[in-house]
This record gives structure tokens, C-alpha cells and sequence, in this order.
């Protein structure tokens, strides 16, 4: 220790530099964590604010770092501000000197002595304005030299300056006042936002443009003094306006961007896949379109592209502010039962599993599933119906049917698969109401699987952000899936004129609609060569709408969203008709491919679209018996009569008989009927035992009665009827619209309210029925 007795100066520097460490461990600087005390922005794919929150302390500050930053406002900020800053020890003894002469001269202040680094000092932590305290600021800066790097401290800055109001940072500035983030501001706007710091109130641009205006021009005069700027980039900086926007914070896709706050909490700028011109006009569409609809109502829309199911565009609620119509509930994610827009994910998986074809016979028609009776949306039947025409009708029967045979483990795994989460009541198992919307979902869930039919069978969760991985998963086959969204699309628009030809300029669609329980729900799902599209409307607290439906509420509000997408080109994926596909002609009742060697088996020609070459014949009827089959071979004898051998030696030749489903037979037409019967017995065996099909009678009313309602009576004229001969329900139906269940043994009354003919058939559990038609007289009429 003697050498430092020698040399005192080294010694007392020693000291001194111990007392300063020592000084800054005990007062060391409130350096702020910019990232968590920060405000949260959601941005769309352009880097359009979307919406911003502000901090737990009402500020609004967005976190930046140096490279976010455009090279144009660092030019500009030490350029102006410190232009040694990369070199000075966090004081510029010469600038400050020179802040004090000018002062000392002027009589005022002219020109601050403040390095960034100060500013920094001053912005993390109050200082007065004082002697002592400009001494304070500089400790500060100093210590801030010591612990910090200067891209550290260049950091804190452009996140801690003032730039007015509640609003601090240049980037948030730049979002506020210009409406872009700050590594897109041109010269003039990063001279701007270069000055404001120093005087954020008195040159806010929102309200003082003119003084922001020079005092913008201030700092051009400086870099074009030091020549930081080329001359011409001066000239065009001063003749460019100072226009800012209204400050406010950007309200646009709310809940989508609340969504995106609370599924990223960490996230201080979350980068969305949203596109800011389609999110506008989904905004307007829905908000023009929301009047028409009964009070309380509210409508969601998400649309999104098929190959990277990224969000385009995310409409939560049809107004975010209005508590009527509960506009902070998020429908986009809200759990609500899908009525029917499960249906076409259920036929493609029937395809898949070589099922059906397009064209397979289906019967709709009452039917009980272990006691599950499903009904149509308003009660009628219709009977044959292919694929085609069930999917395109929604028929609800039909659909169970196949389900049924599916099964409806199988179908929620596969939905599951690819993202859509099937909520069943506590307790309850994958049961065939989901068929139905027996079930919950909700509308982004949906939508990531209703790519598939754009995508070739490709499907999974929605995108929000571009850095989430995409993730596909295959639901179905790309042929089914094909032929799916064909059946779909040759449904065309409600309104359209039979044969109309598309000239092209309308948007392609393939679309399906859903209707909950009680008017709840009403859905539209669409998917267009390079758009899937989902429509929800309804109210959010789940009170019905008694009148409004899907296809009456919805699907209006979906054509009209697609009609305004932007139109892409190079869809050709999309028309290409997969090699597993291919058109077949088949026959009804059987199913199977037109034989041009047994006409006789082929009733009704239909064209099909069949999948790896595979024809499904007809379904067999559930839980039917050998003697049911739909083909039938008979024995017959010259004369063509039904010969069997215990009554008959004649000759015989074998002939085949194409039958009806026993449940289809009702909606068939007398010809219908006998094309499909067995030849009539012959004389020698028509006592001799055989099975005989077991039908019913309808007893209270003779085929072909007039029905009047009797003078002076008010009420329309009724009939008691009872089903002689059935077993187990009866199902009745008025002009094929079901008006009553009973038991076989109970008879039912029922009043001709409408004039006209009318017929009505009874159908009991087991397929037997009748059928009688009166004519009901107009009360007005002699």
C-alpha cells in the first residue's frame, strides 16, 4: 500500500471512483422493464393498429426496439437532439457549456444542454427543475452510462418520450397521430415526432398543426445544416402538410382484438393475420345489415382464406358498444348449438366409407331410432330422396339415418381431428342428435373445417397469427370432399330462376345453413374458390327468434359478404375434378349401375357422382329382415303369373324384382308401385301358404269423400280415424306434413282447417301404411 501513499492524485481517484460505485449500488437508477409495463396493440397484417389497450396506468405505451424503428427518426433525433451521443460519457460537457453562455446572454434559454441520455435520466424518474436537480439529472445519466449500453439507453428512449396526452413512445406516437407503425414514417413525419418530446402539448399535431409545423421545421433546418439530409429530401419534407389524425385509440376487429390480448397476455405487439381493408368493409356490411332484425339481435362473421385458413377478416358482434344487443360478447367464439351445418361433414365421411354414392336412395319418412324421432324443419316428408337432394334440403330423417350407420363415435373423432370440439350435456356420449345440433360448437371451429371443401379435404384450426405454424389434417378424401362442395354449389341462390346461366360475375358458392332449436341459432357457412365464410345470427343470451332461420336470416347476410370479397384469380384446384371422381348413371330403387341387360331393374335413371369408382347399392333398411331385401327373385311360368314349386310343375323361369324401400312406398304413385310388385299368383297357388305383406286401413274416412263444413258451424269439418292393423306408432300425415303420433290402438281427431284436396297417410313402426284423399270444400263455395 505504500505506492499509494506515493502517488496521492491515483489514490484519490481510487477513492472517489469506490465512492461512486458505492454511491450507485445505494441509489441505483428505477430503470424501467419496458415490456412489462407496456400497452398492448393488435396490428393487422399491413401493421394497421387495429385496437390498442392502454397500461394499468392509462398509458398508452407500445414497446420498440431500435430496428423497428425507421433509420429516418434516429437520423432525426440525434441529429437534433444529440448528435454526440455515441460518444459523450452520458454529459456533454460542451453542450452544456454552451446552453449556459446562450442563456447567460439571451437572458432566456436557448438551446438545451440535455444529452439523450439526461432526457432518459429525467423521463425514469421525477427530477425538479432546478440547480440541484439538473445536478441530480446528470449523476443520473452518468450512472445510466455505467449499467447501460448506448442502444440500451437510445431504447429506453424512444419508449419512454413524451409525445402528448396519455401516450408515450414513438410508437405509439407514430400509431396514434399517423395511423402506421414508425418504421414506415417518411422524412417530414419523422422530423416531426424528432421534435414533439420537447413541447408535446403545446405542438401536439392533432390540435396546434401550425406550430408543429415549425417547429418540424426547426429540426429540418438543423439536419440540413449539418447536411444529414440531402437538400432536395429537405424541400420535400417542408412542402408535406402536417396532417395527424383525431388522437384516439384504433378500434377496429375489438373482440378479435380482445381475443388476441387475452389468448397472448405477454404479447405487447401481437401481429394478426386481419386484413385491415376487409375487416372495414365485413364491419360496414354488418353494421348497415343489423337494423333489419328484430331488437336484441346481434350477428358475428369470420372469413377466412381455404389454404392457410389465416382470419381475413373477424366480426365478434354486429356493434361492439351497444349493450342492447350484448355488442362485448364475442360470437365468433361463443358455444352455440350448429343446427345443421354438421350435415355435409357427415355425408363426405359416408362417402369415404363407401356408403353412398350422390345419388343413393334415401327415404325420408318417420322413423324411429331407439326411440329418437327426428322430424323436419317444418314437419313434411318427402320420402325417395337421393344424397344430393337431402343434403341440399337439410333433411333431418335422412341424416340420422346415415349417422346411424357411421356412427356417431366416429364422426366426432374425425371432426375432433381437425380441430372441431363437439360439446356434448355432462354425462352424455356421442349420440345421433348431434346430426342435428344436438351439440355445441362454435363459428371459427366451424369454418377451419368448411375449408376443407375449398382445400381438398385438408382442414384444421383458424389462423390469427402468421407465426402459427399451419396445421392440416385431413377430415375427409379430396374426392369427397369434392363432391360434397359440388352438391352444394349446384344447390345455386335462393331466388334464382330455374336455368339460369352465370355469366361469372357473381361470386362462386357452395353453401349450407343451420338452424337451432327453437329459432335460436341461425347459421350460413360458405366456402367460394378462395374464401371460407361464416355467418351467425342470433341473440347472445339465447332467447329465440321466433321467424328467423337460417336460411332466412343468415344466408342473405353470407351472399352478401362474398359478393364483396376481392376476386383472386387461379383457382384452378378448386374446378379440378379429382381422379377419384367420376360420373356414373345409376338406378333407383336398387342404387347400382344401369344395366342395359335388365331394364326392369332400373325404375328411375339418375346421374351420380361416385367416388374411387365404388357404387354403392341402396342402403338396407335398419334392421330388416332377409325377406325384405329390395331384390327379389320369383319364380314365374309361361303366362308370366307367380308360380311356387309346392303348388305348381309348370315350367318356370327365374325373374328378378327391383323393390321400393318399404318406407318410401307411401310417396310412391300407383304405376310406381306395381312396376315394382311381384307378377300376380297363379290360379293353382293363390291359396297356397305364402307371405303376405301386412298392410293397414284407414278407418273414419272413405277414399275420395267430400268434406263440408255444415251451415251455421264455425269450425272446420273433422274426422275421428283410427289405423286398423297397426303396430306400435302410428305416424300421420296431412299432404306429407306430420300432424299426429299415437299409439296403434288409439284413434286421433283432426280438423280440415285448408279447402282443397287432401290426403292423408298413416305409417306405423314397421313400414305398413294406407293412404285415402278427400276433397275439402271452400266454405265461401254452394
Amino acid at each position: 500500500m505504500n505506492w499509494l501513499r506515493r502517488h496521492p492524485r491515483l489514490r484519490n481517484t481510487l477513492i472517489a471512483l469506490a465512492l461512486i460505485v458505492l454511491l450507485d449500488r445505494l441509489f441505483p437508477p428505477p430503470i424501467p422493464d419496458i415490456a412489462e409495463d407496456g400497452a398492448t396493440i393488435v396490428l393487422a397484417r399491413d401493421g394497421t393498429p387495429l385496437r390498442a389497450f392502454a397500461n394499468a396506468q392509462g398509458v398508452w405505451r407500445y414497446p420498440v426496439t431500435i430496428e423497428q424503428v425507421s433509420p429516418r427518426y434516429l437520423e432525426a433525433l440525434l441529429g437534433y437532439e444529440d448528435r454526440w451521443f455515441w460518444h459523450h460519457p452520458g454529459v456533454n460537457p460542451f453542450a452544456f457549456a454552451r446552453a449556459v453562455a446562450q442563456a447567460a446572454w439571451h437572458g432566456r434559454i436557448v438551446s438545451g444542454g440535455s444529452t439523450l441520455t439526461m432526457q432518459v435520466a429525467r423521463l425514469i424518474e421525477p427530477i425538479p427543475h432546478s440547480g440541484f436537480g439538473k445536478l441530480r439529472q446528470m449523476i443520473r445519466a452518468v450512472q445510466l452510462e455505467i449499467r447501460l449500453s448506448k442502444r440500451e439507453i437510445l431504447t429506453l428512449y424512444l419508449n419512454l418520450a413524451p409525445f402528448g396526452g396519455s401516450i408515450e413512445g414513438v410508437q405509439a406516437a407514430s400509431f396514434g397521430y399517423l395511423g402506421k407503425p414508425s418504421a414506415q414514417l417518411s422524412h417530414s413525419e419523422a422530423a416531426l415526432l424528432a421534435v414533439l418530446p420537447q413541447s408535446p402539448s403545446r405542438n401536439r399535431p392533432d390540435r396546434h398543426p401550425e406550430r408543429a409545423r415549425v417547429a418540424r421545421d426547426k429540426v429540418l433546418a438543423r439536419l440540413a445544416e449539418f447536411g444529414d439530409w440531402p437538400a432536395k429530401v429537405i424541400d420535400e419534407a417542408r412542402d408535406e402538410n402536417v396532417v395527424a389524425r383525431r388522437l384516439r385509440a384504433p378500434m377496429l376487429a375489438a373482440l378479435f382484438a380482445e381475443r388476441m390480448r387475452r389468448e397472448h397476455p405477454q404479447q405487447r405487439v401481437i401481429a394478426s393475420t386481419i386484413d385491415a381493408q376487409a375487416q372495414r368493409a365485413l364491419e360496414e356490411r354488418i353494421g348497415g345489415w343489423i337494423s333489419r332484425l328484430p331488437d336484441k339481435t346481434s350477428a358475428a362473421a369470420i372469413v377466412i382464406d381455404n389454404v392457410e385458413r389465416e382470419v381475413l377478416a373477424y366480426v365478434g358482434s354486429a356493434t361492439f358498444a351497444d349493450e342492447a344487443r350484448l355488442g362485448h360478447v364475442d360470437m365468433v367464439a361463443a358455444r352455440r348449438s350448429p343446427g345443421s351445418t354438421l350435415k355435409p361433414f357427415l355425408y363426405a365421411l359416408a362417402l369415404d366409407e363407401g356408403l353412398i354414392h350422390s345419388e343413393s336412395l334415401l327415404v325420408d319418412a318417420p322413423q324411429d331410432f331407439a326411440g329418437y324421432r327426428p322430424a323436419n324443419f317444418g314437419d313434411d316428408f318427402n320420402g325417395p330422396v337421393s344424397v344430393a337432394e337431402a343434403l341440399r334440403l337439410s333433411l333431418n330423417v335422412p341424416a340420422v339415418d346415415v349417422l346411424e350407420r357411421v356412427t356417431p363415435n366416429a364422426f366426432a373423432a374425425r371432426l375432433r381431428h381437425v380441430g372441431v370440439k363437439l360439446d356434448l350435456p355432462l354425462g352424455a356420449k356421442p349420440n345421433l342428435t348431434m346430426a342435428l345440433g344436438g351439440t355445441a360448437t362454435s363459428l371459427d371451429e366451424l369454418v377451419g373445417a368448411y375449408a376443407a371443401f375449398g382445400n381438398g379435404g385438408l382442414a384444421g384450426p383458424v389462423r390469427f397469427q402468421r407465426a402459427t405454424a399451419r396445421d392440416d389434417r385431413r377430415v375427409v378424401s379430396t374426392g369427397a370432399a369434392w363432391i360434397v362442395r359440388r352438391m352444394l354449389e349446384d344447390h345455386g341462390r335462393p331466388g334464382d330462376p330455374a336455368g339460369l346461366i352465370d355469366t361469372g360475375r357473381r361470386t362462386r358458392i357452395a353453401w349450407k345453413t343451420g338452424t337451432s332449436y327453437g329459432f335460436r341459432d341461425a347459421w350460413a357457412i360458405g366456402v367460394t374458390p378462395h374464401y371460407t365464410v361464416g355467418v351467425w345470427v342470433g341473440r347472445p343470451d339465447g332467447t329465440p327468434i321466433p321467424g328467423q332461420y337460417g336460411a332466412a336470416t343468415a344466408l342473405p347476410l353470407l351472399l352478401a359478404v362474398t359478393d364483396r370479397l376481392p376476386r383472386v384469380h387461379g383457382a384452378a384446384s378448386f374446378d379440378t375434378q379429382p381422379k377419384s371422381v367420376s360420373k356414373a348413371e345409376i338406378c333407383w330403387p336398387l342404387g347400382e349401375a344401369f344395366d342395359a341387360a335388365a331394364p326392369t331393374l332400373c325404375h328411375r335413371k339418375r346421374e351420380a357422382w361416385i367416388l374411387d369408382g365404388r357404387i354403392p347399392p341402396t342402403l338396407p333398411a335398419r334392421g330388416s329382415a332377409a325377406s325384405e331385401s329390395l331384390r327379389e327373385v320369383v319364380q314365374v311360368n309361361a303366362r308370366g303369373q307367380r308360380i311356387l314349386p309346392a303348388c305348381s310343375e309348370s315350367a318356370s323361369t327365374a325373374t328378378t324384382i327391383a323393390h321400393w324401400p318399404l318406407l318410401a312406398e307411401p310417396w310412391l304413385s300407383q304405376r310406381a308401385r306395381s312396376a315394382a310388385s311381384a307378377p300376380d299368383f297363379a290360379p293353382e297357388c293363390r291359396d297356397a301358404p305364402h307371405q303376405i305383406a301386412r298392410r293397414l286401413h284407414i278407418d273414419g274416412l272413405i277414399h275420395g269423400a267430400v268434406l263440408r263444413r255444415p251451415p251455421g258451424v264455425s269450425e272446420a269439418p273433422a274426422a275421428r280415424l283410427r289405423a286398423l292393423g297397426a303396430e306400435g306408432d302410428v305416424h300421420w300425415l296431412l299432404n306429407g306434413r306430420l300432424i299426429a303420433v299415437s299409439p296403434a290402438a288409439e284413434p286421433i281427431e283432426h280438423r280440415f282447417v285448408d279447402s282443397g284436396t287432401q290426403r292423408i297417410l298413416a305409417l306405423d313402426s314397421h313400414g305398413a301404411y294406407d293412404a285415402v284423399e278427400v276433397r275439402v270444400l271452400d266454405p265461401s263455395s254452394r
